[in-house]
């Protein structure tokens, strides 16, 4: 979903943050106790995450491509990368913001995750932009970094 920026910019509501060229990727995970019935993943334990992409540049740019690293508690990493995000290749104007939401599900019950987008200006000109990494933890238990 593309919106027009708020004055807030409503970032207080996002624990993760990084900007890259004046575009800012928020992202906040949440645990989820109970996987959906008719979700198609693998792992025991599931997080729910919703991502805002903010243009505050004076440009276009279309969202084209994904890269995610997973690693969990144990050490393990996924990558993943495709076209878009959620099926999707948004064009995002100047001071608009583009918002979804996505699953991850891991083996352990903690890890993190992080990226970056591959975007495209109407120029042509190609932008690696920078997803924060952020934890992907179940709530009351004690996790430590090895």
């Amino acid at each position: 979903m593309v919106d027009e920026i708020q004055a807030s910019d409503r970032l207080e509501e996002f624990t993760y943050i990084a900007e890259t060229e004046g575009v800012v990727v928020q992202v906040e995970p949440m645990y989820l106790e109970d996987a959906p019935e008719d979700e198609d993943l693998e792992g025991n334990h599931l997080w729910a995450y919703c991502v805002r992409i903010q243009n505050r540049t004076e440009q276009t740019m279309q969202l084209r491509a994904r890269y995610w690293r997973v690693l969990d508690s144990l050490g393990t990493v996924s990558e993943m990368h495709g076209a878009g995000v959620v099926g999707e290749q948004p064009v995002i104007h100047p001071n608009e913001l583009y918002e979804y939401d996505s699953l991850i599900a891991l083996e352990t019950s903690s890890g993190f995750m992080g990226g970056y987008y591959d975007m495209q200006l109407a120029d042509g000109t190609k932008l690696q932009i920078t997803i924060p990494t952020f934890t992907l933890d179940r709530p009351g238990e004690i996790h430590s970094l090895n």
